[in-house]
C-alpha cells in the first residue's frame, strides 16, 4: 500500500469512499451519520491545494482510503480519515496516520489531534491503539473547542464524542 498526495481528479472518489464507509454506522443505530453527505468537492479541493489531502492507493494506483488534515493551534488535526470497507482491517488507516505523523515531523508540528465518537469501535478505541490519548476538557485548545462547537451544531453530540491527541 502506498500513500501519496491526493490528485484533483480523485476528489469524487474520496466522496464515494466516505459514502460507502459511512454505511457501517447503520449497524450501530447511527443512520444520521450514514446519511451525512461527505465534504463537497470544493472543500476537498481546498485540502488538496493546501497539500493536506493524502490517499492510500492500491496496486492500480486507485485510492482506497484517504486522510485530510488542518493546522489547529500548532498541531495537525485529523479532519477525516476513511478507508473503503472492502480494504478495512489491513492497517491502511494506521498507515495514513503514520504518514501524517511523518509529515508533521518535517514541518515541526509536535502533535496530531482529532475528534471522534467515544464508543464506536473503529473510532476512539482504535485511535487509542494508534497512540492517541483522550483529552480532558481542561486540555482543549481554543481551536479544538471551536471544532467541538461546529460538530455540536451539526448534531454530532447526540453520541458521546472525545478529543484526542498524539504527541510526536
Amino acid at each position: 500500500m502506498r500513500i501519496r498526495t491526493a490528485r484533483p481528479a480523485e476528489l469524487p472518489a474520496l466522496r464515494d469512499i466516505e459514502r460507502v464507509a459511512g454505511q457501517m454506522f447503520r449497524d450501530l443505530d447511527m443512520p444520521e451519520i450514514a446519511d451525512d453527505e461527505p465534504l463537497t468537492l470544493d472543500e476537498l479541493a481546498g485540502y488538496q491545494r493546501a497539500g493536506h489531502a493524502w490517499v492510500a492507493v492500491d496496486a492500480t494506483d486507485t485510492p482506497v482510503g484517504y486522510l485530510l488534515a488542518d493546522l489547529v493551534d500548532g498541531d495537525l488535526h485529523v479532519e477525516q480519515v476513511t478507508v473503503h470497507p472492502r480494504c478495512a482491517r489491513r492497517g491502511i488507516g494506521r498507515l495514513l496516520l503514520e504518514h501524517l505523523a511523518g509529515y508533521a515531523g518535517t514541518i515541526g508540528v509536535p502533535a496530531l489531534t482529532l475528534t471522534t465518537f467515544a464508543d464506536v469501535p473503529w473510532n476512539a478505541p482504535y485511535y487509542l491503539r494508534c497512540g492517541f490519548v483522550t483529552l480532558d476538557d481542561g486540555d482543549l485548545t481554543p481551536g479544538l473547542r471551536a471544532i467541538q462547537a461546529r460538530e455540536a451544531a451539526h448534531g454530532l453530540q447526540r453520541w458521546p464524542r472525545v478529543c484526542m491527541r498524539r504527541r510526536l
